[in-house]
This record gives C-alpha cells, sequence and structure tokens, in this order.
C-alpha cells in the first residue's frame, strides 16, 4: 500500500477532522503525496464551517517516521531541485497547519521522529501517550532539520535544551517534553487519539471566530511589539464584542446556560 493522509470525521462527533498519516509497513514515513493530501485538506477544512478543529494523527498506534531513508537516497542521483521541492512543498503544509484559523491537535502515539516531530510541533496543542518518544534524527544520519524542527523548538525550549535534542538527536520521551511545555496532555499509551478528539470537540464548541482571532494575536506576539500587539488586542476585542457570538456567550453566562455558538 502506498503512503498517503486519510481524512476521516469520527462518528461521535459534528465537529472533529481527524487526519491520519497511513504508511503501512513504514511507520508511516512521509511522502510528497501526503503533503499535497494535507495542504488540500487544510485548506478545504478552512473553507467547511462544519469543521471547528483538527486532529493530526498516525495509523497503526505510531505518530511518524519522519522521511524515507530509502527514497532520499534516491534522490541523491537527482538533480537537488528534486528535493528541494519536495521540502517546499513539506513546509506549505507546515504553513497550513500553523496558520489554520481552527485549532489543530497533534495526537501522539509510539513516535514522532524527524519531520514526523516537526509536524506535531507545527499543531497547536499537542496530546501524547506517556510511552511516546520524539526524536530529531536527522544529525545521526549527517542531515539537516526540515519542516521547521529547529524554528519550533527554539521558540518552545531553552535555547540549551533545544541546541541538545538537535545536536545530539538523542530520543526524548513525551514526559520529560510535558514537563518543559511542549507537550500539553500525557495520557496511557492507545489513549491519545480519544483525548484528542475529546478535546478537539470541546474547542468546537467555543465561539469559532473568537478562536480564530486568538490564534491570530499568538502568532503576532512571537514578533510584534508590545504597543502594536495592545492595539491588535484592541481591534480584536471590540470587533469580537459586536460579533453575535459574543451575544450569545454573554447572554448565556449571565442565564446560567450552555452558549450555542455559530
Amino acid at each position: 500500500m502506498s503512503a498517503e493522509l486519510l481524512s476521516v470525521r469520527p462518528a461521535e462527533s459534528d465537529t472533529t477532522l481527524v487526519l491520519k498519516l497511513s504508511n503501512p509497513g513504514a511507520r508511516n514515513a512521509l511522502h510528497p503525496d501526503m503533503y499535497a493530501a494535507g495542504i488540500e485538506a487544510m485548506n478545504t477544512a478552512e473553507r467547511d464551517s462544519s469543521v471547528r478543529a483538527i486532529v493530526l494523527t498516525g495509523a497503526d498506534n505510531f505518530f511518524c517516521a519522519g522521511g524515507n531513508l530509502n527514497r532520499l537516497l534516491e534522490n541523491r542521483a537527482k538533480d537537488p531541485s528534486v528535493q528541494a521541492a519536495s521540502i517546499d512543498m513539506l513546509g506549505e503544509w507546515i504553513v497550513a497547519l500553523r496558520s489554520s484559523t481552527k485549532p489543530v491537535i497533534a495526537a501522539v502515539e509510539g513516535a514522532a521522529a524527524g519531520a514526523g516531530f516537526s509536524l506535531a510541533l507545527a499543531c497547536d496543542l499537542l496530546v501524547a501517550a506517556d510511552d511516546a518518544k520524539f526524536v530529531m534524527s536527522y544529525a545521526r544520519v549527517g542531515l539537516t532539520p526540515d519542516g521547521g524542527g529547529s524554528w519550533f523548538l527554539t521558540r518552545a525550549l531553552p535555547r540549551a535544551l533545544a541546541t541538545e535534542i538537535l545536536l545530539e538527536a538523542k530520543p526524548i520521551d513525551a514526559t520529560r517534553l510535558h514537563e518543559v511545555g511542549v507537550v500539553n496532555r500525557v495520557t496511557k499509551p492507545g489513549e491519545a487519539l480519544d483525548a484528542a478528539i475529546a478535546w478537539a470537540d470541546e474547542l468546537g464548541r467555543m465561539a469559532p471566530k473568537a478562536l480564530a482571532r486568538i490564534k491570530m494575536l499568538i502568532a503576532a506576539a512571537e514578533t510584534q511589539p508590545l504597543a502594536e500587539q495592545l492595539d491588535a488586542e484592541r481591534d480584536g476585542f471590540v470587533d469580537a464584542l459586536h460579533n453575535g457570538n459574543a451575544l450569545e456567550g454573554i447572554n448565556a453566562f449571565l442565564e446560567k446556560r450552555p452558549p450555542l455558538y455559530k
């Protein structure tokens, strides 16, 4: 069977889309076909108002082994532009995950290696089984990171720890990453996907435009001066207040009932 990205709407959920990395026999190793499918899936989800949150996971209780080394060896015999184009497509998918207006949650079982680790880091939130492993394995085979791995880690961690993870290329477990704030929640083995879907469903019941604005503010805060961030917060707040969801949310709170957001 070929590498593919499966799109699933769980029967028990009305608002969550599950994207599942699938490459049987290769621990869900990545392939350009997955990148193209991922870009298309994210663009489709962005236009679909029934999708309120997205979960990214791997098939067969394993998240992703990263790049396929056999395919990389084959690409060495081709023009360097072939590998460059593949990495650019991966980057386009990473940007689509990161810039989605909807919450994106990674659900990691087994391991997330190389670009698989980068994909997990690109998500807004990360749920992992307590025995899951994460590794930026590039240096072990004489390669350097792609998929934004170096960007995400140096922003999420102290410089010394990010450097250790990238240079040593040794596995780090989910519980350690939970302690330092990279992994949001840990579960028992086999329960990461269910926990991620439940969390996505919970977020799906919140005001979608408010969540989208909050994501924009978080992204801007990474580089924006405080004065500009304050202006952006003001504009977002005023815009949100005059949206119908704020009226519903405030009335629901005062009336002590669950809100029904659109």
